[in-house]
């Protein structure tokens, strides 16, 4: 599959499909449309709406480039979700570093809004610089196991995700 074949699947055939398989091919050639889109529709809102902060210390305006994010991401996880059925790992892995992103921030908010309501400080992990460097390093080797996974081969013949994608 070429980059063009898997652009028009991601984004019309199988927009919001997360059962089946998708092939290196497809999800790599899609995750280079939707970062060279992200380029280019930045240096577009860069020409349209300048790139300094405006008065009063507000940035400049974007529109383009958020709107391209915004009408890709559910087929760049469609994909992400079939990549990891095609390498026989459930997709919902490929949200990982997010749900540990999201559990820890969760800590976290409970635990500063439990101080700021004039409550005993409840116990919670050390979130000094320490605390801070941990977790980063756990997100960047959750983010780097998730593109590994990523990379794999595909698992031969049919798995319990459905058969194998031609290419």
């Amino acid at each position: 599959m070429g980059f063009t074949d898997a652009v028009k699947t991601c984004l019309t055939r199988k927009y919001a499909t997360f059962s089946g398989r998708a092939a290196r091919p497809e999800y790599w050639w899609f995750a280079l449309f939707v970062f060279l889109g992200g380029i280019v529709f930045g240096l577009v809102d860069r020409m349209f709406f300048g790139s300094s902060f405006g008065p009063g210390g507000h940035q400049a305006t974007r529109i383009f480039a958020p709107l391209f994010q915004l009408a890709t991401l559910l087929p760049f996880l469609a994909a992400g979700w079939r990549r990891m059925h095609d390498t026989g790992r459930p997709g919902w892995l490929l949200l990982l570093p997010l749900v540990v992103t999201l559990g820890l921030g969760l800590i976290f908010a409970g635990g500063m809004l439990g101080m700021m309501s004039g409550g005993p400080a409840p116990m919670m992990p050390g979130f000094g610089l320490g605390g801070l460097t941990v977790i980063w390093l756990i997100q960047v080797a959750l983010f780097v196991l998730v593109v590994w996974w990523l990379t794999r081969p595909s698992q031969p013949g049919s798995n319990d995700y459905g058969p194998q994608p031609t290419r």
